[in-house]
């Protein structure tokens, strides 16, 4: 009992400390997250019917809000927009640039920021949102809604660009969703467990639901 307790105020400790951080802190704190969205879209696999690659960067997109909270985690991805951009080239395939984001993956890089924005919101907001269950439903959400959503919006303006005709939405699906299902599932279950492995399940922040009960259960 005195380990588990000694992890709670741990958890507590370090989300409290995060919460109250200075802003340049957490603007250092939001460039770090950043610089691990930039690493883990190296992790990628091409695939020959679309130029939407698979890759690994959605993992860091997932954790920023849990992370960082409300806000900080939304900015973190902004900055890595913005910073790839200006041309540091840490968009997939060590690319850079404007052209990048008015290219066919812009969209979920802009989806990136809404994800992580939303995941900030209900951490920070929610005791109950800590938990496993409650973090893949909002991972979920926030994959296949937020980020899918603008991503294929850019990728069929495009496509239509580049070949003259719009594409069908099921063309749309096989090339900018389909495919990547899987492996966004696995890697929203792999942040969901840590978000609720690492988040304290008692308020920090004044959270809206903190007087409702206890404590909330890990799953």
């Amino acid at each position: 009992m005195q380990i588990a307790a000694r992890i709670d105020q741990a958890r507590y400790d370090v989300f409290r400390w995060r919460y109250e951080l200075a802003i340049p802190k957490k603007l250092a704190l939001a460039l770090g997250i950043a610089g691990l969205a930039g690493l883990l879209a190296q992790v990628r696999f091409f695939l020959p019917w679309t130029p939407v690659p698979l890759t690994g960067q959605t993992f860091a997109v997932l954790l920023a809000g849990v992370l960082l909270g409300r806000w900080w985690g939304g900015i973190s991805l902004g900055i890595y927009a913005g910073i790839g951009a200006a041309g540091l080239p840490w968009f997939t395939n060590w690319s850079g640039g404007v052209t990048h984001l008015a290219g066919p993956t812009g969209g979920y890089i802009i989806g990136f920021i809404l994800a992580a924005l939303f995941l900030g919101h209900f951490t920070d907001t929610y005791i109950k949102a800590r938990s496993f269950r409650s973090m893949l439903a909002l991972m979920l959400f926030a994959n296949f809604v937020l980020i899918y959503s603008p991503g294929l919006f850019q990728l069929g303006l495009w496509v239509k660009a580049v070949t003259g005709e719009p594409v069908s939405f099921t063309t749309l699906l096989g090339m900018g969703a389909i495919p990547f299902i899987p492996g966004d599932i696995a890697k929203a279950v792999a942040a969901a467990a840590i978000a609720a492995g690492v988040t304290p399940k008692r308020a920090y922040n004044g959270e809206v639901d903190k007087g409702k009960q206890a404590a909330w259960r890990l799953f």
